[in-house]
């Protein structure tokens, strides 16, 4: 089981987008569907789909949330693995864009000589870079942070934090800021990667001016064996008391997490009329009470 998952919330348009996830990604399939019903949003549907063997979970549960590329997904197209790799970027690309907004437009940069970033109709952030092919490859997918506002410049601190929180953890590459880089501070991180739970994540700092920052649009699911792991994850990235709810927590720099347990799907559907309701009123996870919930 992949340990951390991304968690997209959606108003309505959950099963629409996994629907052209699939259509579009190479290697894409929609693996579990369920609804969730007599929450405060009303009936969710949730939707769990891959990307080449990467796990995205899903939700349409209202539109509380809306998405913004303070979280976006790097997608590494390799060409010493494929012949066509430009030719699959820029297909990728175009499906992308359709309906969607260009924040980079597709083109030759300094770091690659094909990236570009778009969000696409659902308002998803996508970053779509050929690789050198040189030293260490990255997967596929890769969520990336961009820190702003009030956490930018804290791009290299995050990744510090996280990899002392999860096991399995290494620092990549970090490139920063030199001098004359305007409104961003010299010594900042104008790219960074650290691998967690041996995944990899990315993140940046930008002191450009964005009207916008890290919501629960896109939240991070961490699959716990066992309580005692729960519990370990609650108190080492719990930061507001106010974002606790369901599982649900925010760290310290804002962005949102969802702690839970490894078999919580199981444990919500052997009496989902006594679990949700018992899941609702949780702060924290306590596994032994969504257990005492399903057998009613």
């Amino acid at each position: 089981m992949q340990k951390i998952v991304p968690h997209l919330w959606f108003d309505k348009e959950a099963v629409e987008a996994a629907k052209f996830y699939t259509a579009v990604f190479p290697e894409c399939e929609i693996n579990y569907q369920t609804v969730i019903k007599n929450t405060p949003s009303g009936d969710c549907e949730i939707v769990s789909f891959k990307i080449k063997g990467y796990e995205f979970m899903s939700l349409s549960a209202g539109p509380l949330f809306k998405f913004n590329p303070s979280i976006s997904f790097m997608v590494n197209i390799d060409p010493s693995k494929s012949k066509s790799a430009k030719k699959n970027l820029d297909t990728l690309w175009e499906s992308l864009s359709e309906g969607g907004k260009t924040l980079m437009p597709l083109g030759k940069y300094p770091f690659s000589d094909r990236y570009g970033w778009v969000e696409d109709q659902f308002g998803v952030s996508w970053q779509l870079i050929l690789t050198d092919a040189k030293g260490e490859g990255r997967p596929f997918i890769v969520p990336t942070f961009l820190f702003v506002g009030e956490v930018c410049g804290r791009a290299e601190e995050a990744m510090a934090f996280y990899r002392s929180v999860f096991s399995r953890s290494k620092q990549g590459v970090v490139v920063h800021y030199s001098e004359g880089s305007e409104p961003d501070v010299e010594g900042s991180v104008k790219y960074c990667d650290f691998m967690l739970e041996n995944q990899w994540f990315a993140a940046m700092d930008s002191a450009q001016e964005h009207k916008f920052g890290f919501n629960e649009a896109i939240s991070f699911i961490v699959h716990c064996r066992n309580q005692q792991e729960i519990d370990y994850h609650w108190a080492k990235l719990s930061f507001d008391p106010q974002a606790e709810r369901c599982g649900w927590l925010k760290d310290k720099f804002g962005v949102s997490w969802q702690i839970v347990p490894a078999n919580m799907r199981e444990l919500m559907e052997k009496n989902p009329r006594k679990t949700t309701p018992a899941m609702l009123k949780m702060k924290r996870i306590i596994i032994k009470d969504l257990e005492m919930a399903g057998r009613g």
